[in-house]
């Protein structure tokens, strides 16, 4: 089963999968960050990013934040990428991904966190 896994570890749990959807995923992910000639952080600053812009579900936040948790990108550069990208995106975008990214980690928000 994949629940409980994050960054690298998820997506092999993901390829292991005897699923065609996953297995497409997964090969889709393959070899972009070296492709993509940017730092890891960066590089997983903008995915955060272009999720937010997606309204992604709570597990694409997990894998990426999760990954980015454990590379070493601390906390403060994803939420300061979320800052950045809210004139952008828009607030309710942004208010989204943290409910999703809440959910992902199993954090509750309350009212007065909106």
């Amino acid at each position: 089963m994949v629940e409980g896994k994050t960054g690298a570890e998820g997506v092999a749990a993901l390829a292991e999968a005897d699923a065609p959807v996953f297995e497409t995923l997964v090969q889709m992910n393959l070899d972009t960050f070296e492709r993509s000639g940017l730092d890891q952080e960066t590089y997983l600053l903008a995915r955060i990013a272009a999720l937010v812009a997606m309204d992604a579900s709570a597990p694409s936040y997990l894998l990426n934040i999760g990954t980015a948790a454990e590379v070493g990108v601390p906390l403060e550069r994803i939420q300061g990428t979320l800052v950045a990208i809210a004139p952008v995106v828009g607030s309710a975008r942004v208010v989204s991904a943290a409910r999703a990214i809440g959910e992902a980690f199993g954090l509750e928000l309350s009212a007065e966190d909106e």
